[in-house]
């Protein structure tokens, strides 16, 4: 008889001993009994052991299925540093049969993309580094380096991953890759069918496809011959997955491509801190197309101010299309009673609801509640209901009304729910049939629109108000990412909405976004991130005061450890979602070592860790 430590898929539980009269190769996948279940658990072999002293059930079922020695390894890490179980981590991995993997036959990519001096440079900086940062101005071309360089590792028959942050960058992507890798790229996103996902991992297993590109999924599938990691975009905070395990993908291909000796190239036009501060880098400042950019502010409380309006229309006037960003999806982002001056909360969640006027209700964006609009405040059941905070679909509403001739479109979740939606949009703007595209974030993603000459940002101090550290750093990107998507070529306009003109105006045309990096890293020295480890336990139950015992029991805890400090504890921001009550403790260490020994000491079935979180 063998024994095998497992663990068990999806579970918080730690490894459990089976046993097995077969010899099973470490990383196969098993299916096992687990007490008062019914039906059988998804397990992995993680290693073999001694007999133990108590009594082991039996394995069920041995699958071809199997995790790999680098699947496997990352996923003991990623159990450590982000304190959750083995099996937790292994879920996050696809699984493969192998008696799909085969010998890859030689193939070979011509890539006759001309790099210009400066890229040549760059490119060259980048394969000396191994694991390094293109900082590279919107415009400039690092679509080309990355193309390069991964054409470069197909061509020594390995294969490559290239991240994105969002869905809404693979369509423009698509047809650039598969130009030079034809049908060797698969993309690889949350709306890509069960059926097609299976298509492409065989395909990957037996050599037919040799670069995935896709969001941040992307990099758990199983690779055999992994040559290079390319993460675009790489400041995107998309990349920190928001459900246990709550890994940061970008931190974590920096781990796997040291561990396994890959090339790592990471790139943005507004880097993060952390990676500036860590990695080598590379400023490719020159820009393909002699491109001028005019930034101008408006400071008035009007959702669209005259100033705005004008600009607008002198845009449509001489043919060329606008892009307006705000932060805030639906109509109105809160609804205060004029009277008692409460918000309409959601029953469920601690948060107000949103107003969405074409199906005519209000709508929780954390747990989904819908309701009708009320006619009174639920409050003090008099006042009249005021909107605050404007949404997308306010702003289209009213764009409509100044400009009835005019094309307008939303570009935010509401609207586009799959990937032919996103093409669809994409296709009509780039092919001028539509005149507006109003949208959240998704329009910030690195699209090249050639014929935008206006970006209008609403809304940018919502985000530099936050209550984080990272506060000005997302406020700055963002706005500098939103302005590179007008005037690709020629001349473009940027109107910035906001009462914070100085600090915008000084990094944004004065200084350079190395400055403000520079200055950062000056300030957070010694209290933030990338000088401090932080951590953030999130406590919830439906039981109010279950979780403020389960709280005050930790707090107490932590604060007796020497080596860590407690920052700040209390209610969450949203108090309550779902129907659960909500607490939190943030920590910080300069010890990578004790901040996750005091993690690891929390056994609480109503703890979620946030490790390195941005709060």
């Amino acid at each position: 008889m063998k024994y095998y430590e497992l663990a068990i898929l999806k579970s918080p539980l730690c490894n459990l001993t089976y046993q097995s009269e077969e010899d099973i190769q470490i990383g196969t996948k098993v299916l096992v009994k687990l007490a008062r279940m019914k039906k059988l658990c998804d397990a992995v072999v993680i290693k073999e052991v001694e007999k133990p002293s108590f009594k082991c059930v039996n394995i069920e079922t041995i699958t071809d299925e199997y995790y790999d020695h680098m699947m496997l390894e990352t996923s003991i890490f990623i159990s450590k540093y982000y304190v959750c179980s083995i099996g937790e981590a292994l879920s996050i991995y696809t699984a493969f049969d192998k008696s799909l993997e085969v010998e890859f036959e030689k193939k070979h990519f011509n890539c006759d993309i001309e790099l210009s001096p400066k890229q040549q440079e760059a490119f060259d900086f980048l394969k000396t580094k191994k694991q390094a940062l293109l900082f590279a101005n919107t415009g400039s071309g690092k679509t080309e380096v990355y193309i390069k360089a991964i054409a470069q590792h197909l061509n020594e028959q390995k294969q490559a991953v290239l991240l994105m942050p969002e869905i809404s960058l693979t369509p423009q992507m698509q047809k650039r890759l598969e130009k030079v890798f034809d049908t060797s790229v698969a993309i690889w996103h949350s709306k890509v069918t069960k059926k097609k996902k299976k298509e492409i991992i065989q395909k990957v297993l037996n050599g037919e496809i040799r670069l995935i590109a896709g969001a941040r999924s992307s990099l758990f599938l199983p690779f055999k011959n992994l040559g290079i990691v390319v993460v675009d975009e790489e400041h995107d905070e998309s990349y920190k997955s928001d459900s246990k395990p709550r890994l940061q993908t970008k931190d974590l291909s920096l781990y796997i491509t040291k561990k396994f000796d890959i090339q790592l190239i990471l790139g943005s036009a507004t880097p993060s801190i952390s990676s500036f501060k860590k990695v080598p880098y590379y400023r490719l400042k020159q820009t393909f197309f002699k491109s001028k950019k005019f930034i101008d502010f408006d400071d008035s409380d009007a959702n669209l101010s005259p100033k705005i309006l004008n600009k607008i229309n002198q845009t449509l006037k001489n043919e060329h299309q606008v892009i307006i960003f705000l932060p805030t999806r639906a109509n109105f982002k809160y609804q205060i009673c004029t009277s008692c001056g409460k918000s309409v909360e959601c029953p469920f969640c601690s948060v107000s609801m949103s107003l969405h006027k074409n199906d005519l209700a209000l709508k929780c964006h954390y747990c989904g509640y819908t309701q009708k609009i009320p006619e009174v405040c639920p409050s003090c059941n008099s006042g009249v209901i005021h909107n605050l905070r404007v949404g997308t679909a306010q702003i289209e509403e009213e764009l409509n009304a100044a400009f009835p001739e005019k094309i307008i479109k939303r570009f935010d979740r509401d609207e586009i729910k799959t990937d032919t939606k996103l093409k669809a949009v994409l296709n009509d703007f780039n092919k001028n049939k539509i005149d507006i595209l109003v949208g959240t974030q998704m329009l910030s993603k690195g699209h090249d629109y050639h014929n935008v000459k206006l970006a209008v940002v609403l809304g940018i101090d919502s985000v530099l108000n936050m209550n984080s550290y990272k506060a000005r750093e997302k406020a700055l990107s963002l706005l500098i990412q939103i302005a590179g998507r007008s005037g690709r070529k020629g001349e473009g306009e940027v109107i910035v909405q906001t009462k914070n003109q100085d600090f915008f105006e000084y990094y944004f045309q004065e200084a350079d976004y190395k400055d403000f990096l520079d200055e950062e890293l000056e300030f957070r020295e010694d209290l933030y991130p990338p000088y401090v480890k932080m951590a953030r336990i999130i406590f919830a139950h439906t039981n109010g005061l279950k979780v403020k015992d389960e709280l005050d029991k930790y707090v107490k805890i932590l604060k007796a450890d020497e080596n860590i400090e407690v920052v700040g504890f209390g209610q969450c921001a949203i108090f309550k979602i779902a129907n659960r009550y909500r607490y939190e403790i943030i920590i910080r260490s300069t010890s990578v070592k004790s901040i996750l020994q005091s993690l690891h000491g929390i056994n609480s079935t109503m703890a979620t860790i946030d490790m390195d979180t941005s709060h």
